[in-house]
Parts: C-alpha cells; structure tokens; sequence
C-alpha cells in the first residue's frame, strides 16, 4: 500500500493566484474547479473562486488549494504549517528558491547547512512559509 501526502492550502479569495504562481514555479499541471463549475454558489461574490484547484508536476510535486467561503472562520495563522520541497541537487532546489523567493520574506536564507548541502526557508507572497533543502541521507552521532 502506498500512502501519498499532499499539502492542501487554504486562501479567501487568493487561491487562484497562488495555484498559478506555484504552477510557474514548479511546472506540471493545473486544475482549477470553482463554485461556480460545480454548481455550489453560496455567495455570487465566491461564485469564480476556487472550489478545488491543484498543481500536480512530473517530478513529483503536488499542492492543492481552495478559498474557503466567507460563511466559515478562517485564519491563515504564523506557524501552522510548512511546506518541505527536498530534492536532490542544489542546481534543482537553487532555482525553484530562486523562483519562490520573488516578493517572499527570506527567514533563513538559501545555504550549506550542518545537515544538507543546501538549507533555506521563505514565507511567499501569499504568507505561506518554505523548507527546502537538498536530501541526504542523515547519519546519527
């Protein structure tokens, strides 16, 4: 049995964008299903935001997105979640960085670490904070 983990983002109003902009940096696929597609209009001002949408790329990586409805809570939070991006080169992980960097915050910026070639982490545009790093294997003292 193969169990896969994708990270779902949840946005009011942003998801569209932020699929698209992941979708530049990543390549792949884009679905997007808005209310409006799946005829769940609740609020016509929510009609063309995104219901379902997903960026789904050959090497691997996936994310998906909604905006959730203005009838529910929602709050973006500081800390409830990273997303890791782990490849296995620098050249790959250095030039998504430098694609996912573009109007981010830089909290640790792209660098040899103690653990990996390469380590550095990002909040983007859309307050969603990045891990990346190139995979080693880790060797316990």
């Amino acid at each position: 049995m193969t169990v896969h983990v994708t990270n779902h983002l949840n946005f009011r109003g942003d998801a569209r964008a932020a699929l698209e902009f992941y979708h530049s940096v990543f390549g792949g696929d884009i679905a997007v299903v808005t209310y409006q597609d799946a005829h769940n209009v609740q609020s016509p001002a929510e009609a063309n935001q995104v219901m379902w949408g997903q960026v789904a790329a050959p090497n691997g990586f996936r994310v998906m997105a909604y905006d959730v409805p203005a009838r529910l809570p929602w709050d973006p939070g500081t800390n409830a979640f990273f997303v890791s991006v782990r490849g296995d080169s620098a050249a790959e992980i250095t030039a998504l960085w430098d694609k996912l960097a573009e109007g981010a915050t830089v909290a640790q910026p792209l660098a040899p670490s103690g653990w990996t070639p390469l380590y550095g982490m990002l909040k983007d545009r859309f307050g969603v904070t990045w891990v990346m790093d190139v995979a080693t294997e880790y060797k316990a003292p």
